[in-house]
């Protein structure tokens, strides 16, 4: 068997910023729930019978107290914001398994997930089903990989190594020197994705990195620089590495089978009426949604 594994916040976005307006009979923006349903459905009636999604109850989590520029909820629109519980509500009523997260991220819960379901020896592969950076850690040889699904790319263990020039063991590192802007961290000065690569390539891991930087024997710009930059930022960058480490130990589900869909739950009708009967306004598309 295949396990999907979804990032339903990434999706949400996706699919806000993709579909024109539709609102409710209430007033109430539900365009991209329908579509994240809808494509959901799609994934079913293609065969997936497997699945779980996860979401961003609460934007913020855990790592607010440890970085305060760490992504937050400010200037997401409140159109936006009001169609996650809607989201999980439709997703438990469709019968896939959904878990909101509070204290946690929807990223951790996709890596708890994927090394829960890795476990199962009848499982085949594990999709992790966003474009989300952070997920490439999580990837391991060709059995849990990281599927892209508005492009349909699929990243192996030495598919991110292509990527970002690191193996997936070496992501939270990687992510701690180059920063991501996404999640608020701005990683360290003179680090770029060449230098961070070629560096980590070498040595794996920050503790790793020798403070002479005439002993690294890489391709890098101004190693002097960026070895007395690492020096002077340690502390930050265990920070940021911290930031960037997804937990995998978030207690989800006992046995894979309870991700296999069953079908939806005899109330999932009525929000089909729900969906179908919205009033469509106009269009706010950057990009198709898929």
């Amino acid at each position: 068997m295949q396990v999907h594994l979804i990032d339903g916040t990434y999706e949400l976005f996706r699919h806000y910023h993709a579909m024109p307006s539709a609102r409710d009979r209430g007033g109430m923006e539900i365009a991209a729930t329908r579509g994240v349903i809808g494509s959901v459905l799609g994934m079913i009636n293609r065969g997936a019978t497997h699945l779980g999604v996860a979401t961003d109850h609460v934007i913020e989590s855990f790592r607010n107290r440890m970085w305060p520029g760490y992504k937050t909820s400010a200037g997401v629109e409140p159109d936006l914001l009001a169609q996650f519980p809607l989201l999980e509500e439709a997703l438990g009523l469709l019968g896939v398994a959904v878990w909101p997260m509070v204290e946690f991220e929807a990223d951790d819960a996709l890596a708890s997930a994927a090394a829960k379901a890795a476990e199962d020896p009848d499982v085949e592969r594990v999709l992790i089903c966003t474009p989300d950076k952070d997920l490439a850690q999580c990837v391991r040889g060709t059995r849990v990989v990281q599927l892209n699904r508005r492009t349909n790319v699929v990243l192996d263990e030495s598919g991110v190594i292509a990527k970002y020039g690191v193996p997936p063991a070496s992501i939270p590192d990687y992510l701690a020197l180059v920063g991501d802007s996404s999640d608020g961290y701005p990683g360290l000065p003179g680090w770029g994705a060449k230098s961070a690569a070629a560096v980590l390539r070498r040595y794996g891991h920050l503790e790793q990195i020798p403070a002479d930087w005439r002993t690294w024997g890489v391709n890098a710009a101004s190693p002097a620089a960026l070895a007395a930059t690492l020096e002077r930022d340690r502390e930050k960058a265990f920070l940021f590495r911290d930031l960037a480490t997804l937990r995998t130990d978030i207690p989800l589900f006992e046995r894979v089978d309870a991700l296999r869909w069953r079908g939806p739950n005899e109330r999932f009708a009525e929000l089909a009426t729900r969906f179908d009967g919205a009033v469509i306004g106009p269009a706010r598309a950057r990009g198709a949604a898929s």
